[in-house]
């Protein structure tokens, strides 16, 4: 049976939290929190998050076993950048991009 989370509007780029999925793809529930628990990045906190949010949904909501539990896909996509100006010499101003991406795991048991 598969489990779907979606962490949305996550205020980072989706480039650096697709170094950390990548990482984790495949791999069983304890082997990706393993890897989470010691890695430096800050993407590492809203992965993990929601990795815990969707592991507790497939306990609760599904009865199954956290033991038995495998990421089958994960995906970082691309969100809504937040446009912002940043000024500038003689009265210019510069835009900014602070941009977003969506989070989405899937679950399943083996």
């Amino acid at each position: 049976m598969e489990v779907k989370a979606k962490a949305r509007y996550i205020r980072m780029s989706s480039r650096k939290v697709k170094l950390v999925i990548d990482l984790i793809r495949g791999k069983s529930v304890k082997q990706a929190e393993a890897i989470l628990a010691f890695l430096n990045k800050a993407a590492t906190r809203p992965v993990s998050k929601l990795l815990q949010s969707d592991v507790a949904n497939a306990v609760h909501n599904f009865k199954l076993e956290k033991d038995k539990l495998f990421i089958k896909k994960i995906t970082a996509d691309q969100g809504p950048s937040l446009k912002r100006w940043r000024p500038r010499a003689f009265g210019r101003a510069a835009p900014i991009k602070k941009h977003t991406c969506h989070i989405s795991i899937v679950l399943e048991d083996r």
